[in-house]
């Protein structure tokens, strides 16, 4: 019998056990449901089987990863709902999972299906019955050509053209019921573990309601970001121009030698989309400040570049300075928990000095604006002066442009607010879309090992304070920007995969990262390689690897 340590005791267990079956013992001193272990420092699923000694703990819905395996197994259950309701319309009928909305998933259904609220109570009733009736996920391993024919017989076409790329010979399927499917990461043992979702007709399509992680317990109510919305859903339209919504298909242009039109259209149409914000900014003609905010990594930098060019276009005269330069002397930088320099709060700001000198600017008066030296941790003043004539125009970029405490004294009427994020739409298949946040700490791994020398582990070690400054900082006022912006480049991840390969592989396995890193390599293996030649030099993407035009950045 294996011996097992499980929270300071030493158990035995018949070989051959369920994990699911060892975690019920202790799931009551838990708030939230187990939803995984790690055992002997590798993460299971609780399908797994004990077969030798080792040491056990718990993630459950309240962990990353535990969250994940929950939002999957859901996903999986509304495909399933949606195939057994119009299975005897044949195979032509598919659910795409599309994009998150908040604590919603948005997925456009295909074969001519015309989505009602009363189609929406139907699927979820159907996954309620799943639920209720407690059907095992169950996990084989396939070789890759019979799971590629067994995709084909169900009409997943999306994942034959995925895995004619995979170079391992071995594919793991989950099935349900007789349903066979591939899901990016780890799932429960069965349906019994989702009780909580909602399900409901949203623009044309189905929105996939669950609980949060932070709240595991509870759904929220949904909130319609109507913006958002539009912007997720121009990015699969821009998809649809180049025959780009998955991965395979990004993969097959890669290979077919069609990148380099597709790079160019790409840009041409974020392009564009930067023109029209600077036309709405034109046509407001009191804008005096153009506020650019939105959370790390989403190319900031270069967007407030282009609008920069943009609106010279339009006659204007932009001037682009960092609300970072107003940060406060290191003395009076506030502290976190953890006794290190907090700079994603608002009081690391001086905002007095702030607003003080953009009114300054606002009455036709010259300042001399500052800069924040990170070495000394103080504000210097170089000789940079500044007056606004009845053209110039300010792009302010900074992580609280939208915080209406940080321009407090600015009348409203001179403000022009921008969102800006990384929000993806390219999936790596249908049922399997990419998390704006890996593409967003793919850049940021990158960006910082270029400009600062930095590991693969410091920014997994800094990414979880990043992530709570943004909900706190950033998030909650996105609702209130005049624009939203898309910096999400299609063809990106593709041409991340060779400068974050060699960071990722640096993680060694005794540090808590690992599982974290070995994650994304396993991600990014399923993209064809593409070097930088074909990328324009004031591509967002260059913000991130280097070789831009713009001398700030390059």
């Amino acid at each position: 019998m294996p011996t097992v340590a499980i929270k300071g005791t030493i158990q035995q267990y018949d070989k051959g056990v369920t994990f699911e079956n060892i975690v019920r013992k202790y799931q009551e001193q838990y708030h939230n449901s187990i939803a995984l272990v790690f055992f002997n420092g590798k993460m299971k699923e609780l399908s797994k089987r004990l077969e030798r000694d080792g040491a056990i703990s718990f993630i459950t819905t309240g962990d990353s990863a535990g969250h994940n395996a929950y939002v999957r197994t859901a996903q999986m259950m509304l495909v399933k709902a949606v195939r057994d309701i119009m299975k005897d319309m044949g195979n032509d009928i598919h659910v795409k999972i599309e994009f998150a909305l908040g604590n919603a998933f948005y997925c456009s259904v295909h074969g001519g299906i015309k989505v009602t609220d009363e189609f929406a109570a139907r699927i979820e009733e159907q996954m309620r019955s799943l639920y209720e009736r407690k059907v095992p996920i169950i996990k084989k391993t396939y070789p890759i050509d019979d799971a590629i024919e067994l995709f084909k017989r169900q009409g997943m076409h999306d994942k034959e053209r995925l895995f004619h790329y995979r170079r391992g010979s071995t594919i793991n399927v989950y099935s349900m019921e007789g349903y066979y499917d591939y899901f990016y990461g780890y799932m429960l043992p069965s349906t019994a573990y989702v009780n909580l979702f909602k399900v409901k007709a949203y623009r044309g399509g189905l929105l996939l309601i669950l609980p949060r992680q932070e709240n595991p317990f509870e759904i929220e109510e949904f909130v319609d970001e109507e913006s958002l919305f539009e912007q997720l859903y121009l990015a699969t339209k821009w998809g649809d121009l180049v025959n780009i919504s998955t991965v395979g298909d990004l993969n097959d242009a890669i290979c077919g030698g069609n990148i380099s039109d597709m790079i160019l259209v790409q840009e041409a149409l974020q392009e564009r989309r930067i023109g029209e914000i600077a036309e709405q900014i034109y046509a407001k003609k009191d804008t005096k400040f153009v506020l650019v905010a939105g959370p790390s990594s989403s190319g900031k930098t270069t967007f407030a570049h282009r609008l920069a060019i943009q609106l010279r276009s339009f006659g204007l005269k932009p001037h682009i300075i960092s609300m970072d330069d107003y940060f406060v002397n290191r003395e009076n930088t506030p502290i976190d928990i953890d006794g290190n320099y907090n700079y994603e709060v608002l009081e690391a700001v001086d905002t007095d000095l702030f607003n003080d000198d953009m009114l300054d600017l606002l009455d036709g008066e010259t300042i001399e604006l500052p800069q924040f030296d990170f070495k000394i941790g103080k504000r210097v003043y170089k000789g940079r002066y500044l007056k606004l004539e009845e053209d110039d125009i300010l792009i302010i970029e900074g992580i609280h442009g939208l915080n209406p405490k940080a321009t407090a004294d600015l009348p409203d009427e001179n403000k022009f607010k921008i969102y800006i994020s990384c929000m993806t739409s390219l999936n790596i298949d249908e049922h399997n879309r990419i998390p704006s946040t890996d593409a967003r700490l793919l850049r940021r791994m990158v960006r910082d090992a270029r400009t600062r020398g930095n590991s693969a582990q410091h920014t997994f070690e800094l990414w979880p304070k990043v992530r709570e400054g943004e909900v706190e900082n950033i998030f909650r006022f996105q609702d209130d920007a005049d624009a939203v912006f898309n910096s999400m480049i299609i063809y990106e991840l593709a041409v991340i995969k060779q400068f974050a390969e060699p960071l990722l592989f640096n993680v060694r396995q005794n540090e808590p990262e690992y599982y974290e890193a070995k994650r994304l390599l396993k991600f990014l293996e399923y993209f064809v390689g593409v070097d930088t030649a074909s990328v324009p030099t004031n591509s967002l993407l260059r913000e991130f690897v280097g070789g831009g035009c713009f001398s700030e950045i390059s």
